[in-house]
């Protein structure tokens, strides 16, 4: 299982790319792609649409459930995964590069800092594979 250095994650499993100039690439974890199973379908909000830190914007489906995605940041949608309209299983075959979901301009870049960083993540998914 991935986790790379240069992502902030949250508790839902989601990572945050730092892009700069306050913007932030949001996808969904290698574990909770993993743990999803097979994604069959991506529905992810359209441009210009408003999200709020740790609040379900979309919805990740697989062939075994329907799972929520939350924004780890408040901002707004400027960018939607084309890719993902088609290709729905890239979230699973390359969660951190092409099956990334969408790109915000983050209202408070600050936010980041309060997200896990790689290390911290890395132990919140092992004790919770433990419990």
């Amino acid at each position: 299982m991935e986790f790379p250095r240069d992502l902030r994650y949250t508790n839902e499993h989601e990572w945050a790319r730092d892009e700069g100039g306050g913007r932030v690439r949001v996808g969904i974890t290698d574990y909770a792609q993993d743990a999803l199973g097979d994604v069959v379908y991506v529905d992810i909000p359209e441009l210009g649409t408003a999200v709020t830190a740790m609040q379900p914007f979309g919805e990740v489906e697989s062939t075994k459930s329907v799972s929520d995605v939350y924004s780890p940041v408040t901002g707004t949608i400027s960018e939607r995964n084309p890719l993902l309209d088609e290709r729905p299983e890239l979230v699973n075959e390359s969660p951190y590069g092409d099956g990334w979901l969408v790109v915000a301009e983050m209202s408070d870049p600050s936010e980041l800092d309060s997200l896990m960083d790689a290390e911290a993540y890395e132990a919140f998914v092992s004790q919770a594979e433990t419990e």
